[in-house]
């Protein structure tokens, strides 16, 4: 395959991907935004998505306060924010458009769709009158664009590529969703002091992640932040968790494999054997942060190994080199 077909296949599926995950940190921020909390505790939840979005900077550059209201807007519609919803699934479409020749009619048609109506319901204000009735919009759209993808392409490398986009980054917004949590719960604690509050801030996030009924199947028990990050990184039945979509990586890379690409084969498989060895205890008595920052700069590494083997080669001002 050509590496300019398999880079917009790539990123069709990656830039997919991202727009859901926005839209789950979004609905996760605005959720616990309603429960009883003081003003600094919701901003500071702001912030860090923000922050581990590598967007602040951005976002101050275009608004003098941090509310709630202009974060959603900023991450969903701003076309100068090319992490943004929007400027995500405007990308998604054009390179899909790029090739048309490499996927099913179907799902070209739904890719297409998903811009259109996107367009239709910012215009119709559904950011002010329900936010998270948009975000449940964007979530089923790319469920809709997974579940057309497996059931019309045909398993080759158009394939193959576009499941690598996907899992390189739901890994990475994986770990970014649970390092902004638990940075707010080691800098405040529990919000108002309370198991109760502590529960629902916990419970927000397992349903982020859609995470919340496969937790309760697992566990059979009350919710600790300590099993929901053995959740989130370790448990490699769960499509959501990282041990999970390294194991799809490392799995696709084997059956694209060329001539250049054994040692990201090679950093592929030892972030996967690294993660499953691990144990939560372990992770969170050395730091979590530390643990998923030194993750964040490994799939970043693997992903700059997959462009180099097989894509066109990132240049340092596309949004695709920083956010990767």
């Amino acid at each position: 395959m050509l590496s300019r077909t398999a880079d917009h296949l790539f990123w069709m599926a990656r830039y997919t991907e991202r727009a859901e995950n926005t839209a789950r940190m979004l609905d996760a921020n605005h959720q616990l935004s309603l429960l009883p909390q003081s003003d600094e505790f919701a901003k500071q939840g702001w912030r860090a998505m923000l922050s581990i979005s590598e967007l602040s900077g951005a976002y101050e550059a275009e608004h003098g306060g941090w509310t709630s209201r202009d974060v959603i807007e900023f991450m969903s519609r701003d076309r100068n924010n090319l992490s943004s919803i929007v400027s995500c699934l405007r990308a998604a479409r054009e390179n899909a458009r790029a090739v048309r020749g490499s996927i099913t009619t179907e799902l070209w048609e739904t890719i297409n769709t998903t811009w259109l109506e996107c367009q239709k319901l910012l215009a119709d204000g559904i950011l002010r009158r329900d936010p998270s009735e948009f975000f449940e919009w964007v979530k089923f759209r790319s469920h809709l664009f997974r579940g057309v993808q497996l059931g019309t392409m045909v398993r080759d490398e158009a394939f193959y590529f576009m499941r690598l986009g996907t899992f390189i980054e739901r890994s990475d917004n994986t770990a970014r969703i649970l390092d902004v949590k638990f940075e707010m719960r080691e800098q405040f604690g529990t919000p108002g002091g309370t198991q109760s509050l502590d529960y629902y801030h916990w419970t927000a996030l397992l349903r982020s992640v859609s995470g919340f009924e496969v937790y309760r199947k697992v566990y059979r028990d009350v919710i600790t932040p300590e099993r929901v990050a053995g959740l989130l990184i370790l448990f490699a039945d769960w499509p959501r968790s990282l041990a999970a979509s390294l194991d799809e990586v490392r799995d696709v890379l084997g059956r694209v494999r060329n001539a250049r690409s054994a040692q990201t084969e090679r950093m592929a498989q030892q972030l996967f054997d690294d993660v499953r060895r691990g144990r939560i205890g372990d992770i969170l008595d050395a730091g979590l942060h530390a643990y998923l920052t030194e993750f964040l700069a490994r799939i970043n590494d693997l992903a700059s190994g997959i462009s180099r083997d097989f894509l066109v080669p990132l240049a340092p001002q596309e949004p695709e080199a920083v956010a990767a």
